[in-house]
């Protein structure tokens, strides 16, 4: 008989990126939680097996979230990401932020659940001055409810992990004083298969997939049912053509479905014109948008805000080769989510969950690290 997998719960889980990664690397995920029903609904289309609620956090009690989920076992981790935008190093900081509160109901229900392990991300903001106060609290009061913070705390990039985005964000690991304390992940690249390290770029990524500009239904339509370009390694992964020996979940394809993600964008002639005249690897003077480089890597995609905090958009990057945004599941690429997986059917939530959310491959990195421990 094989091992049982060890058992976690995603708060504040969103679209499900790092629940994909920590399903990936042998986790099982026995609920979710986020107190926005449209990214619930998302969740649960991915992760159907999954019991996820929308709740509110910051009004439960751990023990109310263990009986939702029926589980009898000792939960092994708890990770998520509440929402710090208030810390974060790009756009306004807002110190008095009500959604910087959102850290403390996770170490409070870290405390409640007391699970073996806990994984908090978090915005790079998050490790300087500005927001060290809050940071210190987190740690104290985790340490208040018999649980020590791996040392020093690490701000992770994704781009060291085969991402090919530059992503930075703050993780905060720690384990309950009767664990061992597992490591943070070194910078790992994808073993390519002529076998050596491969960190994938802008092209790798996004090269393969359709060009929206010759399908006008694309304008009204979200999915495309043609066939797709030649697949670099990184491609063949993300279509689940080929799979990483890091990642435990079974292979898995469209079965012929159509790619969502792929609605086109309606820019004026003005902003076309603009857009063709930005090099790649530069940003369009008037709008700010970033022009990708074929053999870059993206910047950090970003999330926007909800409409309680304004309903702002966020840049979207400029694709290398045409004179447009890229789609939403371009940025899925970029991101590391495969092909399968989905997203809401509005452009604008999809953009923020995508920004929202852990790079799953980083997030299985992560994982695995805490995963050795467990079972050692």
């Amino acid at each position: 008989m094989g091992r049982r997998k060890p058992i976690a719960i995603d708060l504040f889980c969103g679209a499900g990126g790092m629940s994909l990664g920590f399903k990936q690397a042998g986790f099982r995920v026995v609920g979710a939680f986020d107190s926005e029903a449209r990214h619930i609904g998302t969740y649960k289309q991915n992760f159907p097996s999954v019991p996820a609620f929308t709740m509110d956090l910051r009004r439960v009690t751990g023990g109310v979230l263990l009986g939702l989920m029926d589980c009898k076992r000792e939960i092994d981790l708890v990770f998520g990401g509440p929402p710090c935008q208030g810390f974060s190093v790009s756009g306004k900081r807002a110190l008095n932020d009500d959604r910087n509160l959102l850290i403390r109901e996770f170490a409070k229900l870290v405390g409640q659940i007391k699970p073996k392990y806990f994984v908090l991300e978090n915005v790079q903001g998050l490790m300087m001055a500005h927001a060290i106060q809050a940071l210190n609290s987190f740690v104290h009061r985790t340490r208040l409810r018999g649980y020590r913070v791996v040392q020093k705390i690490r701000v992770l990039n994704a781009a060291d992990y085969g991402v090919p985005q530059r992503r930075r964000r703050t993780f905060i690991i720690g384990h309950r004083s009767d664990m061992p304390a597992p490591p943070y992940p070194e910078p790992t690249a994808i073993l390519h298969e002529s076998g050596k390290p491969y960190y994938p770029k802008v092209r790798d990524a996004i090269r393969d997939l359709p060009v929206v500009e010759k399908y006008d239904e694309l304008f009204e339509q979200d999915g495309y049912s043609g066939s797709l370009g030649e697949p670099s390694y990184y491609a063949k992964i993300m279509r689940g053509e080929i799979k990483e020996a890091c990642d435990t979940l079974p292979p898995r394809e469209r079965n012929g479905e159509a790619l969502t993600g792929c609605l086109r964008t309606r820019h004026g002639k003005e902003t076309v014109d603009r857009f063709r005249h930005t090099e790649p690897g530069t940003t369009e003077p008037v709008s700010r948008f970033y022009r990708l480089s074929y053999d870059g890597l993206a910047p950090t995609i970003r999330a926007g805000t909800a409409s309680d905090h304004g309903s702002h958009t966020s840049p979207r990057p400029i694709h290398p080769e045409y004179p447009r945004c890229i789609t939403v599941r371009e940025a899925a690429r970029l991101h590391s989510y495969p092909d399968w997986f989905q997203f809401h059917s509005t452009r604008w939530h999809a953009f923020r969950q995508i920004g929202n959310s852990v790079p799953p491959r980083l997030a299985r990195l992560v994982a695995l690290e805490i995963l050795k421990v467990i079972r050692d």
